[in-house]
């Protein structure tokens, strides 16, 4: 293991090369930003009712699901750079191809566009593993993933603005930019040939250890209260242009930018806070529940509190910030060490289903009643998880004290 470490070398978390690294995750996620605000309006004013736009933004999440565990043999198959490579002409292909084509289409092209998006965050995962020492891991991942979140900082503005005031042709512009730059960078960004450690979870490895869900009472919470959760976060990022385009009492843009904002600076400011000793914390699980379900209630509201409503996105942006890395970082330590990274990609899929449902199944709610119906039905659903941690908490926090007693 030291010798192919050697042959690579390790890096520094602020070097030039993982500069690289994070203006590549800026640009690659900021066609997804984009393409979230203008694909539901282009769909709405081509005829597309919401269940049908809901399936359509749905596919991208729900195909990334489906597709990890194959990203993750091929990574370990091929290593980080072949993939690399792959997945970003596949990811330029997609986006001149939503260049081009009409409504029709989308289904499909988001569907390839998960297909990227599956390869690219787990090969950059591992090339941040790969590449720097374990002690600068977490700093490296968490850059990593504040860059991730940085393009919904400006992007959806710049997207209201090309499909309200601009023509076709600066769609076009923006689609070619954002399929040129990601090649022109990720061809040189400095990942290694081959992975040092080849644990990666196979599909067999997942169907064999998906029993383990039901054996582990703190992945099946975490699990669950991430389903119904990232189904709360994938309703809002699909339908919250189109809400509130139709009522026009805000601006999509300033609330996902405002949304954005609070994300960045809570993963950056906050990032010392989450517990990292495998400790759970109810009361900090159940305060992010009650901020998600704040501001869906207030988005149901839209009508009634105009202006306040910019308030549900420090609400929603605080409890996206710090849910994921929460519970992500609490199952580091207590899943056992010999599954889990299957385990792991069990939990992660939870997500992935949970924003794909949040198109597709609220889709059917929107096209049946309304919008306020819709975002009421997600505050019920972040409430029914708050009470979830809440009446499993002192199960969860049991091992709390064994855990701390063992690392004395």
């Amino acid at each position: 293991m030291d010798s192919s470490a050697k042959s690579y070398g390790k890096l520094n978390p602020v070097s030039f090369s993982f500069i690289r690294f994070y203006v590549l995750a800026f640009l690659f996620f900021a066609a997804n930003s984009a393409l979230t605000i203008i694909l539901p309006l282009r769909s709405e004013a081509a005829g597309l009712n919401q269940a049908e736009i809901g399936l359509m933004m749905g596919a991208y999440m729900f195909t990334c699901m489906l597709l990890r565990p194959f990203a993750a043999q091929l990574l370990g198959k091929y290593g980080p750079l072949r993939v690399m490579k792959g997945l970003l002409i596949l990811h330029a292909v997609t986006l001149l191809l939503f260049m081009i084509g009409d409504v029709d289409t989308y289904l499909w092209l988001r569907a390839l566009q998960g297909v990227a998006t599956a390869f690219f965050s787990m090969t950059m995962q591992a090339g941040i593993v790969e590449k720097l020492e374990d002690k600068d891991r977490a700093q490296g991942l968490s850059m990593y993933t504040l860059f991730t979140m940085v393009p919904s900082l400006v992007i959806p503005i710049l997207a209201i603005q090309i499909w309200e005031n601009a023509g076709d042709i600066w769609f076009i512009v923006l689609m070619i930019g954002l399929a040129a730059c990601p090649l022109l960078i990720g061809y040189r960004v400095d990942l290694p040939g081959q992975t040092v450690q080849n644990k990666s979870y196979t599909l067999r490895d997942m169907v064999r250890s998906f029993s383990g869900l039901w054996r582990s009472t703190p992945l099946l919470i975490s699990s669950v209260v991430m389903l119904f959760v990232s189904c709360v976060f994938g309703a809002t990022a699909t339908f919250l242009p189109l809400y509130m385009v139709s009522t026009g009492m805000a601006s999509a843009g300033v609330f996902l930018t405002i949304q954005g904002l609070v994300v960045i600076l809570c993963r950056f400011i906050l990032r010392k806070k989450i517990p990292s000793d495998g400790s759970w914390n109810t009361w900090l699980m159940a305060g992010l529940l009650l901020c998600a379900a704040l501001g869906t209630q207030m988005l149901a509201l839209l009508e009634f509190i105009g202006p306040l409503v910019y308030l549900s996105a420090v609400f929603s942006g605080f409890a996206l910030a710090l849910m994921y890395p929460t519970l992500t970082t609490y199952l580091s330590f207590v899943l056992p060490a010999d599954s889990r990274y299957v385990l792991m990609g069990i939990f992660m899929s939870s997500y992935d289903l949970g924003f794909s449902l949040g198109g597709l199944a609220m889709g059917l709610i929107v096209q049946s009643s309304s919008y306020s119906t819709m975002f009421t039905i997600c505050t019920f659903l972040s409430v029914a998880a708050m009470i979830l941690v809440l009446a499993f908490g002192q199960r969860m926090e049991a091992g709390n004290g064994k855990r701390s007693a063992a690392a004395n």
